[in-house]
């Protein structure tokens, strides 16, 4: 492989000349021909068995092979070639066209765009707002409250269901009159309040007694499937149970239940130690990010689309994986929001620019500061990943190649540089919901062990051939 030429034919855009002769092209020729035979038939031989004179007289001449034979040496004539030009490509080559072709050589051109030169503005000193870390007793009070809710138990009563109940219902719904597909089940499990319906399903059930059988009426979402968004509904209902919940006393028994801890004093003690380590990272988290927001403000240059195109398509498909981890089915999940693929693009596009451009921006500091990365600093990285995950340093050196290493840790040095001149103006805590400020309930349950109290239903998820009457998360 030879490369002939590399011009820059317009912003962040070059135009390679390759050839190819010799052995690489014969070889390539070869691989075109093996191919070709096992595919032919040839009139008085077996099939694969015709001479290669045969087969290629047959084909009119040897030009039978060149577009496999293309096929076949493009690649690493591409790769090869890119990196002799010293060029750092952003996208997949394009535009190739043959210029001359025989037997003995190929040469052809193709398009690549390259990561942009840019302009940077000062980075150091950055003023960006930090939180606070502290956390308060009301932080510590709302997580107890949510163990509170958590160890609950719920118990038939004889009354009319209000709000915070759970009720066990059957119901059916239809659409003037016709039932439409999932829209019923027997059985259902629905706490009063969880939001889990559409708005007005759960607030019709409030006031009924156990036997009582009515209807409802309410209205699917415009953002809904599309065969029931915007249209009325009713749904008939059974009541057959209706569970008040009960919280179990805020002591030190509760602390010995829940907890390694024997009293309800070393219990908040924890609370409060866990909160503040899972606040710091979020808070330095949320840091990072304004300092990667300012970063992208500090770029000029012309950025090439596709790096955009690319970073936007990556966060999708993020999305997607963690739809998955949740258990829900993303096509699933676009059909029940009313989202199509191009909604969730537009979502993502802002952030992907700003992270495009931050990246451009360390990189660029990265050069600006000289900031070095040795192999001993990527292999105590490697090491450092293979005991957080668990797996041999070879799993992690085979997921991770060392170059894309390299470079990641050139970034976070030189994040590490904007955030050490960074001046971070200190910023309140957000407020806690009224909900939050509240002191843990301390209304006393029954008499009985944790263990041996009824178990409060996990959040139901209706199954999508069952309850389509379901709210679609966001």
């Amino acid at each position: 492989m030879a490369l002939k030429s590399s011009n820059k034919i317009e912003t962040n855009v070059y135009e390679l000349e390759v050839s190819v002769d010799g052995q690489a092209w014969a070889d390539a020729k070869d691989k075109a021909y093996n191919k070709l035979k096992k595919e032919v038939n040839i009139p008085g031989f077996r099939k694969g068995k015709a001479p290669k004179a045969v087969i290629l007289k047959f084909f009119g001449g040897e030009e039978v092979l060149y577009n496999d034979a293309i096929d076949a040496v493009f690649p690493d004539a591409v790769d090869a070639a890119i990196k002799e030009a010293g060029l750092e490509i952003v996208d997949s080559p394009f535009d190739g066209d043959v210029k001359e072709i025989n037997a003995d050589s190929v040469t052809f051109t193709f398009k690549v765009t390259v990561k942009p030169e840019i302009e940077l503005g000062k980075y150091k000193g950055l003023k960006v707002a930090k939180e606070s870390v502290a956390v308060s007793a009301a932080d510590v009070n709302a997580e107890l409250n949510n163990m509170l809710e958590r160890s609950a138990r719920f118990v038939e009563v004889d009354r009319k269901v209000k709000k915070g109940d759970m009720t066990t219902i059957d119901f059916s719904g239809s659409v003037d009159g016709v039932k439409f597909d999932g829209g019923e089940a027997e059985d259902y499990e629905l706490e009063i309040g969880s939001g889990s319906f559409i708005p007005g399903f759960e607030d019709q059930i409030i006031g009924h007694k156990v036997g009582d059988e009515f209807d409802i009426n309410v209205k699917f979402p415009e953002e809904y499937a599309e065969e029931l968004a915007g249209k009325d509904a009713v749904f008939a209902i059974k009541l057959r149970s209706v569970k008040e919940k009960e919280l179990p006393a805020l002591d030190d028994e509760f602390a010995k239940d829940v907890s390694e801890y024997d009293t309800l004093k070393e219990l908040k003690a924890d609370i409060k130690k866990d909160l503040e380590d899972k606040k710091a990272q979020q808070v330095e988290a949320d840091f990072e990010q304004a300092i990667a927001e300012e970063l992208a403000k500090l770029v000029k240059g012309e950025i090439p689309e596709c790096m955009y195109e690319r970073a936007t398509d990556e966060a999708v498909q993020n999305f997607a994986y963690q739809i998955q981890q949740a258990g829900m089915d993303p096509d699933m999940y676009l059909q029940y929001t009313g989202t199509t693929i191009d909604d969730l693009k537009k979502q993502f596009r802002e952030r992907s620019e700003t992270q495009v451009k931050c990246q451009l921006a360390l990189d660029k500091i990265a050069e600006l500061e000289k900031v070095e990365v040795s192999d001993e600093d990527i292999k105590a990285r490697y090491e450092e990943m293979a005991k957080m995950y668990e797996v041999e340093l070879s799993v992690v050196e085979n997921a991770f190649p060392a170059e894309d290493m390299k470079k990641d840790m050139r970034g976070a040095k030189a994040l590490d540089i904007v955030k050490a001149a960074a001046k971070a103006d200190a910023k309140p805590a957000a407020k806690k919901a009224d909900a939050e400020e509240k002191k843990p309930a301390a209304k006393k349950a029954p008499a009985k062990k944790a263990d041996d109290a009824e178990k409060k239903p996990a959040a139901k998820k209706a199954p999508a051939k069952k309850a389509p009457a379901k709210k679609a998360d966001k």
